[in-house]
């Protein structure tokens, strides 16, 4: 795996480096590139989240931390520079294999340094049961991308304070708050986070690959999608029901649907769910205009195989969460 490096050690807003590891896509070779950055304060929510339910947007607007969505799915996070982001782009169209293959390397990384690491059956890493990394990952024709956290140390208080999860989303995980389920490198070794990052580059990368200012160039006029006001706060149509539910090993779920004489209308699926196929044709164009009722339901997805669009969810599971 080679390491790709900036042709300077400028900071970058949270945005430029979604939009590097996509420009990654175009100059990848045999090998899996690999690169880590940190930004200043940042609130990251996934592709299918409401802004509105997980950023608490008064208080990062009054404290100048920025928000920003990315293209995985998977929940909300904040990040400052005391969090290294690591990213991780390889030619392969088996986003899940691909997850698995990077957690694991991750977690012998840091085995390494002597530590009672793990990954979960979802999206974490842990040292001794607690979260020091969440990670989430997308598809692209051809490629996989996986990024994720991993707190080295962090501004608790405005972790706290700056992401909103819901209550029914700790509840699941047995716990009473963000801050409460995590942990940090800065308690278990002894190294800084300089050397730190020089002890994941040694490990995990056999070279590296440095860009060219055009080539960041090319990853500035990417970088501009994300900043879009309606790519930030997505797409929130008009609905007069909501049903909502959160499902182990799947994640949050939300739909959100308008009726007009029993047929539904409007649909949109929200939630920390991680995405593997086309949700809006494989599945909100098919229940666009349907009667809402369960047998119509079925019948409109007995078709497609939910588990390959949304990440372990079954038919039954959302076809129950839509009728309940």
């Amino acid at each position: 795996m080679k390491y790709l490096r900036l042709p300077d050690n400028q900071s970058h807003i949270l945005p430029f480096y979604l939009a590097m590891e996509e420009y990654a896509t175009r100059i990848i070779g045999e090998d899996d590139l690999f690169f880590m950055w940190q930004v200043t304060p940042t609130v990251i929510f996934g592709r299918n989240q409401v802004i509105q339910n997980e950023v608490n947007l008064d208080y990062c607007d009054a404290n100048g931390i920025e928000y920003y969505r990315r293209k995985s799915g998977g929940g909300c996070v904040f990040a400052d520079m005391n969090n290294i982001m690591f990213s991780y782009i390889t030619r392969s169209d088996n986003v899940t294999l691909t997850f698995s293959r990077y957690t694991t390397a991750v977690v012998e990384m840091l085995k390494l340094l002597g530590l009672n690491a793990s990954d979960n059956s979802r999206n974490d890493i842990m040292i001794d049961g607690c979260k020091v990394s969440g990670n989430a990952f997308y598809h692209m024709p051809g490629f996989s991308i996986v990024h994720g956290t991993m707190l080295y140390d962090t501004d608790r208080q405005h972790m706290a304070n700056a992401i909103t999860p819901s209550k029914q989303k700790l509840e699941s995980k047995g716990v009473k708050s963000v801050e409460s389920r995590i942990t940090t490198l800065s308690q278990h070794i002894g190294l800084n986070i300089e050397d730190f990052k020089k002890h994941v580059r040694s490990t995990m990368c056999d070279g590296e690959i440095e860009i060219s200012d055009n080539d960041v160039q090319q990853i500035d006029n990417i970088m501009q999608g994300y900043l879009t006001p309606e790519f930030i706060l997505g797409n929130n149509p008009r609905c007069n029901t909501t049903r909502k539910q959160h499902i182990g090993g799947v994640g949050e779920i939300e739909v959100r649907f308008q009726l007009v004489h029993n047929i539904i209308n409007n649909i949109n699926i929200t939630g920390d769910f991680f995405l593997l196929g086309d949700i809006d044709h494989l599945v909100v164009d098919r229940l666009n205009g349907t009667p809402y009722t369960r047998q119509a339901i079925e019948n409109a997805i007995k078709h497609i195989d939910m588990s390959q669009i949304i990440m372990n969810l079954t038919n039954k599971q959302f076809i129950n969460l839509l009728y309940n």
